[in-house]
Order: structure tokens, then C-alpha cells, then sequence
């Protein structure tokens, strides 16, 4: 299994306790998440119909800024999608911007694509597709939606992995999705308002390749509680500005927490930050004895990312961890 943050099965074999002892900052997912109201018992026992797809894709449409003539397909998370672009094309050559969210390569793989993994989008020149996160994953580089877009001319399928773009969305390149019509965006419900288990995200493009994932994916892709959550949520337009501007001054938070702690900040977005520990190793066991999940790589040895703490205790929790009576000991 590929590594990701969240496994707390694995700290909890290595370092003990039990699930509810643990904050899990080792994701990117909003630990202060959107009030989902109680689910309608026709949500939850009836499979969702075409309404109730399109409604939801209708309001994400309007969220993101999608502009007319732009297609919108609900998934059981970005994750779904990253899975099936692959096959909407051939198997050729892909450039991916990295280092970065991992399943890309791994998907293009899978499907017999020949991955080449290139720096910045300088290098994205000339390929039958191209996967650029954006915000990156987990480094937090963004790119401006010009330089995104002029990719189309470049380079045959343009893939666009926006799932930590609703922080920050001024450089969302929805809005000039309706001139590209062979670019694909995708973003993710579940990681901005919070409700990462209900299994959301969307894929947004063309009438053209977006009816293509559509078929990939087939009925009831998404389920019928996911699909309620994201109408409304979507919607929720004070709640998601509200939103942004307390992560904005969380992250300014956390960034002066662990810059006490002898930590370089090195990057991040609205909803996590990537640090230079010196150690991630050690860094992570230190907070992990004090039952504080985070995220290491296994191509750096210094970086460790942290989620933001979703509540005052677990601010509290964090800022006794990286304590230097706490560190010392």
C-alpha cells in the first residue's frame, strides 16, 4: 500500500493508545468541519436518482466558478477520478510536477502509462498528458491560472488536481474551463468542509470528457448522503468565507508555534503547512508520544507536515508537545 497521512492504524501499532486518544493532524482534511445537518431517511434508504446528481453538480458548478458549457461529474472523491482519467486516453507518455500526491503516478501506472516525473510546469512540454496539483501536495507551490492554462497548448491532456484549492480559490482555473477543452479539473469536497468520509469530489471539463468519466464510473457513483451533504454545503457560501479567513490565521498559528519549536515552515496551503524538522523521524515520534499523528515522507528526511487543530484543546495539546519542558525530556 502506498504511503499516505491518516493511517492511524499504524501509530497505534507502533505507539500504543487507542483511536479516541489520538489527534490526527497527519492529513489535510478540516478538522473544524461544515455542521452537517441530520440526514433525511429518503437519503438514506433510496439509491440517489439523475435529479439528485444533478442538482449537486449544479451547485458545485456555481462554487467553483465554473462558467458556462462546463461540465461537472460527482465522485466518490477526487481519489475516483484520478483512477479512472487514465483511461481517457490511449497509454502514452505523462509528465507529473513533483514530488506530489502520489495516486497520480500510480493510477497512470496502472493503466500502462509511462510516468516521467518533472520539477515545475517548465518541464511539461510536448506529453499526451500532464498532472499538476494545485495547490501542490505537500509543499503548498501554486501556479497562476494563466501559466496552467497556456499547458493546453503544450501538451495533449491537461489533469488539474485542485482538491486544496478551496483555502485559497482565486487561482482556480474553473472559471477558464469553458475555453480548454482538453483539460480536466478535479476537487474534493471532503478535505475543505471537513467530511472526508462521505466520499465526495468532482471532475469538471468538457460536455465531451466529462461524459466519458461518466461512463467509467456508472450508476450511483456517489451515494445518496454525499450527495445531500455537498448540495448543501456547497451552498453554504458564509460558512466557506468564514471558513477561510479562520484558517488563514490558523495556519499564521501553527506557522508561529513550530517556528518556536526550532522548525523551519517551508510550505503549506489553508489547510495544512510542511515543516523542515532537521529529523521528520524524530519529530514525528516526539508528537506521536504525546499522541499527535503527523505526516513524514519517504523522500525527505526533514519533512514532516501538520494538519491544522480543529479546537482549542487540540491547539493546546500540540503547543505542550513542541513545549521546550516536553522536547527536553
Amino acid at each position: 500500500m502506498r504511503d499516505h497521512g491518516g493511517d492511524l492504524g499504524a501509530a497505534i501499532a507502533r505507539f500504543g493508545g487507542a483511536p479516541a486518544d489520538w489527534i490526527d493532524l497527519s492529513t489535510g482534511i478540516n478538522r473544524a468541519p461544515w455542521p452537517l445537518p441530520p440526514l433525511p431517511a429518503a437519503v438514506v434508504r433510496a439509491l440517489p436518482d439523475r435529479g439528485e446528481f444533478a442538482a449537486c453538480a449544479a451547485v458545485a458548478r456555481t462554487a467553483y466558478g465554473a462558467g458556462a458549457g462546463v461540465a461537472c461529474l460527482p465522485l466518490a472523491g477526487a481519489q475516483a477520478a484520478i483512477r479512472l482519467v487514465p483511461a481517457l486516453r490511449p497509454a502514452g507518455r505523462v509528465g507529473v510536477v513533483g514530488p506530489t500526491y502520489n495516486e497520480h503516478a500510480a493510477a497512470f501506472t496502472a493503466a500502462g502509462w509511462q510516468v516521467s516525473e518533472v520539477a515545475d510546469l517548465a518541464g511539461l512540454d510536448g506529453f499526451d498528458a500532464v498532472v499538476v496539483v494545485n495547490p501542490n501536495n505537500p509543499d503548498g507551490r501554486c501556479w497562476s491560472r494563466e501559466a496552467v492554462a497556456a499547458l493546453a497548448a503544450r501538451n495533449g491532456l491537461v489533469v488539474v488536481d485542485e482538491s486544496f484549492a478551496d483555502a485559497e480559490p482565486a487561482g482556480s482555473l474553473c472559471p477558464a474551463l469553458g475555453g480548454l477543452p482538453r483539460t480536466i479539473v478535479l476537487r474534493s469536497f471532503g478535505k475543505f468542509y471537513g467530511l472526508a468520509g462521505l466520499r465526495l469530489g468532482f471532475a469538471l471539463g468538457s460536455d465531451a470528457e466529462i461524459s466519458v468519466l461518466r461512463e467509467l464510473a456508472g450508476p450511483w457513483a456517489v451515494s445518496g448522503p454525499a450527495l445531500f451533504a455537498g448540495r448543501l454545503g456547497l451552498a453554504d457560501v458564509a460558512w466557506a468565507e468564514a471558513t477561510r479567513v479562520r484558517l488563514a490565521a490558523d495556519a499564521r498559528r501553527l506557522d508561529r508555534l513550530v517556528e518556536a519549536a526550532g522548525w523551519r515552515v517551508v510550505g503549506g496551503t489553508g489547510l495544512f503547512r510542511l515543516c523542515d524538522t532537521g529529523d521528520a523521524g524524530a519529530a514525528q515520534a516526539l508528537l506521536a508520544g504525546r499522541r499527535i499523528w503527523s505526516r513524514s515522507f519517504p523522500y525527505s528526511a526533514g519533512w514532516l507536515r501538520l494538519g491544522l487543530p480543529g479546537t482549542e484543546a487540540e491547539w493546546e495539546a500540540l503547543a505542550d508537545a513542541l513545549s521546550p519542558a516536553h522536547r527536553s525530556r
